[in-house]
C-alpha cells in the first residue's frame, strides 16, 4: 500500500526531519537513508517499522541540521585503497598524467564529512528522533488505512463478480445427469448406427460421466472462500497475506472446475472466473 508522512523536531540547537513513504510490495522491504553520524539509530528505526508495518516497500529519510556544532573530515581508507589499486592497475595500460591529490580526494566516498554528536545532548537528540519516527509511522498508518478503506470497496466488487460466476456455474444445465445422458445417446448414435446399448447401460455410463464432471465440491469451496474473504475485509487489520492465500485457493478451485467441465459454456464461465480471481489477487497483493 502507498502512503507518505513527515515529522519534524528540534533539540539543543539541532533540527531534524523524518520522511517515510511506502509503495506496494508483497513483503516488507525497508530502506533507510540516515544523516551522517546517525547510523547507530538504524536498528531501532528498523524495529519501529517492523512492529508497525508488515507489507510494502518502505523508504525512510532522516536529515539533521546542527547549529554551532562542528564536524570532522575523515578519509575513507577502504575507498582510498580501492582507488589507488585501480590507478596502479591502469598505470601501464593508459597513457595519462598522474592524478593529483586533490583530484583523488574529490572522488566521491574518499573524503567524507561526519557530524559530531555532542555527548551531553546525544541521548536527548536520539530520543527525539525516534519519537519523530514513531509519529511519522502513526501518520503513515492512518493514510494507509484510508487507502485500505477505499480498496475494500474494490475487493468487495471483485467478490460479487466471483459470486455471480459461481451462481452461473451452479445453475448451468450441463451439470445435470439428464443432459449428460442425452449427450451420451447422441454421441453413440453419431458413432455408429449398429451399436445398440440398453437404457440401463446408458444410464450407468451417464452416471459415471456425471460423477467425473461433478463440480459440487469446487462450487461449495468457492462459496466458503467468498464468505471467508468478506469476513476478513469486514474485520479489518493486516489481512493482506490471508487474502492472498484465499486468492490462491480461489484459483485452484477455478482450475479444477475448468478441467472437469463437460460443456463449452461451463468452461467459459470457468475462464471468466479465473480472470476475476486474477484481478482480485492483483489487488490483494497491494494491501497490508
Amino acid at each position: 500500500m502507498t502512503g507518505y508522512a513527515r515529522s519534524n523536531g528540534a533539540v539543543h540547537g539541532a533540527s531534524f526531519a523524518c520522511e517515510v513513504k511506502t509503495v506496494n510490495g508483497r513483503g516488507l522491504d525497508i530502506r533507510l537513508r540516515l544523516a551522517p553520524g546517525f547510523d547507530t539509530l538504524e536498528s531501532d528505526i528498523r524495529q519501529l517499522i517492523g512492529t508497525t508495518l508488515t507489507r510494502g516497500s518502505v523508504t525512510l529519510n532522516l536529515t539533521v541540521e546542527r547549529q554551532g556544532a562542528g564536524g570532522e573530515l575523515y578519509i575513507n581508507r577502504q575507498a582510498l585503497d580501492t582507488v589507488l589499486a585501480a590507478l596502479d592497475e591502469l598505470k601501464g595500460r593508459v597513457e595519462a598524467a598522474p592524478p593529483s591529490l586533490d583530484g583523488i580526494l574529490a572522488l566521491r566516498g574518499v573524503l567524507e564529512q561526519r557530524d559530531s554528536v555532542l555527548d551531553e545532548d546525544g541521548e536527548a537528540l536520539r530520543a527525539a528522533i525516534l519519537d519523530a519516527v514513531s509519529t511519522a509511522l502513526i501518520d503513515l498508518t492512518v493514510a494507509r488505512r484510508q487507502e485500505g478503506s477505499r480498496m475494500s470497496v474494490v475487493l468487495l466488487d471483485r467478490l460479487l463478480e466471483i459470486e455471480a460466476l459461481v451462481a452461473r456455474a451452479e445453475a448451468h444445465p450441463a451439470r445435470s445427469r439428464e443432459v449428460i445422458l442425452a449427450l451420451l445417446r447422441q454421441q453413440v448414435a453419431d458413432l455408429a448406427t449398429d451399436i445398440k446399448l440398453s437404457e440401463d447401460r446408458l444410464a450407468q455410463e451417464a452416471l459415471l460421466l456425471a460423477t467425473k464432471a461433478d463440480i459440487r465440491e469446487e462450487l461449495d469451496r468457492l462459496t466458503a472462500h467468498i464468505a471467508a474473504a468478506r469476513e476478513l475485509i469486514a474485520t479489518g487489520g493486516a489481512a493482506g497475506r490471508r487474502l492472498d492465500f484465499l486468492a490462491q485457493e480461489f484459483n485452484r478451485e477455478a482450475n479444477t472446475l475448468c478441467s472437469k467441465s463437460n460443456a463449452v459454456e461451463l468452461t467459459a464461465i470457468g475462464l471468466d472466473l479465473k480472470a476475476a480471481i486474477d484481478q482480485l489477487r492483483e489487488q490483494v497483493q497491494n494491501i497490508e
